[in-house]
């Protein structure tokens, strides 16, 4: 090769460094459920990953290397046991593996066209979402979270909203139109908020309508709005699973104030939808059912890699009249052969349905049923630890899976706690041993662990109270 050749990729490369990354790949994996959340050389690492860009690249087993040696380091152990942080699940053994067959084929998940498998797969994954939830919608498309499910369901009750006041919006915009109601609990979620925005709404379109200061939903003031509206046409956004502590909004009741009052009702069920899966926790969810759009995401309680969520629609049809785009090389959309990305907001689409499709194929129902009841009890084992100490308060019910509680140990003012719950949490992420970021509860600096991950042991839930009472006292002590 003359000096100054580029490096260009080359077919004798593929197997070894695909090889060297998979031996890696399954030692890092069997370590896993004794690794740190953060491994101490975690800024070092990630330091490393650095300088300008170069002329003449090191080839692909160079490259590979560098990224192996330092890249486990540099990245937070987010699939294991003992992150808590967010709502975050791990990655089953099956949708691992096909989200590795998927960066193999390399499918657009465009149309069917352009990749019959994952079209079919796209397809096949929804309807068995839907039977999962016990959902009678059949329309929708998987997306890449519940930013843009919610986005995605928002146009589509926009389009609603618009063709009551005689407007295709899709094609002639909202300008001119009064401002669209958007009523809800405090629980709504910031990727509701941020897809009205991005929509054209503002984020001051969401109205919220509090009981109390944990954002509880006054529904009768709700009710008193949609009648002060006299028959214009709203949005209502139900919220099934608040981040802080699990709570839900009254769904059934918000559903017949939607019939009542020829409203939109749209449900953000990111991680709380899973609760339909259990007897135990399914009264929570009731009137899901009857709304026009839902969303949840995937790589939350299903376990399914980043990134993953899902959209669906009582009225599948709506999602083409907002999303549709032509030009004369693009394949039509139908039922038989449908092009996903006519019906959401992407035409680039990674095939995702693969490994949606295997974690569902692989586990069943009753799979996924004992894995969220696994979580319903660790979270009860969770609370009874904390309710079994002095120096751990709970702030919250534990309808579900995430527990909100603080380190309050005697003889602290109150007026101090929440400085010194802050300085836990911040002393828990730079230890790493486990994961866990603070909230404002009620008012209150509190912990807000979430048990998703199909990984999670006993053992790790007690081993996190034990931190949070050691780096507790640490802090307090260093006070």
């Amino acid at each position: 090769m003359p000096d100054g050749a580029p490096t260009l990729p080359r077919r004798d490369e593929l197997r070894g460094v695909l090889e060297e990354v998979l031996r890696e790949s399954l030692a890092y994996l069997d370590g896993l459920d004794e690794r740190p959340v953060r491994s101490p050389g975690l800024e070092e690492a990630e330091a490393r990953f650095d300088g300008e860009l170069p002329e003449h690249g090191v080839g692909a087993a160079v490259a590979l290397r560098e990224l192996l040696d330092d890249g486990f380091e540099a990245a937070t152990a987010s699939s294991g046991p003992r992150f808590f942080h967010f709502v975050m699940g791990g990655v089953t053994p099956a949708a691992l593996a096909a989200d590795w067959l998927a960066s193999v084929l390399d499918q657009i998940a465009y149309a069917w066209v352009a990749s019959p498998l994952a079209a079919r797969l796209e397809r096949l994954a929804l309807r068995w979402l839907a039977d999962l939830f016990e959902l009678p919608h059949r329309g929708g498309l998987l997306t890449t979270g519940a930013t843009m499910a919610n986005f995605t369901c928002l146009a589509a009750a926009r389009q609603w909203w618009g063709e009551r006041h005689g407007v295709d919006v899709a094609q002639r915009g909202i300008a001119g139109l009064p401002p669209m109601p958007v009523l809800t609990s405090g629980h709504v979620h910031a990727s509701t908020v941020k897809a009205l925005a991005m929509l054209g709404h503002g984020r001051d379109a969401a109205r919220r309508f509090v009981a109390d200061g944990t954002g509880r939903l006054d529904v009768d003031a709700l009710a008193a709005a949609l009648r002060a509206l006299d028959g214009q046409p709203a949005i209502l956004v139900a919220n099934a699973g608040e981040v802080n502590a699990g709570d839900f909004d009254d769904i059934a009741r918000l559903a017949d104030l939607a019939d009542a009052h020829d409203a939109w009702l749209h449900v953000d069920g990111a991680f709380g939808l899973f609760a339909r899966l259990s007897p135990r926790t399914r009264a929570l969810t009731e009137g899901v059912e009857r709304a026009d759009s839902v969303t949840s995401d995937g790589h939350k309680w299903l376990n399914v890699p980043y990134d993953c969520g899902f959209a669906f629609l009582a009225e599948g049809d709506r999602l083409p009249r907002v999303f549709a785009y032509d030009a004369a090389y693009l394949a039509q959309d139908d039922e038989e052969r449908p092009v996903f990305g006519v019906r959401g907001p992407e035409g680039s689409r990674r095939a995702r349905a693969l490994a949606v499709w295997a974690t569902l194929r692989a586990y069943g129902r009753a799979g996924h049923r004992a894995l969220v009841e696994g979580h319903l009890d660790l979270a009860q084992r969770l609370a009874r630890a904390v309710d079994a100490v002095d120096d751990l308060e709970r702030l919250a019910d534990v309808p579900l899976n995430i527990v909100c509680f603080r380190y309050a140990p005697p003889g602290v003012d109150a007026a101090e706690l929440d400085a010194l719950n802050t300085r836990l949490g911040e002393a828990l992420l730079e230890d790493g041993r486990f994961y866990a970021g603070t909230t404002t509860h009620d008012g209150r600096v509190a912990l807000r662990p979430a048990l998703v991950n199909w990984r999670t042991r006993d053992e790790d839930v007690d081993g996190f109270v034990s931190v949070v009472r050691e780096l507790g006292a640490r802090v307090a002590a260093a006070t």
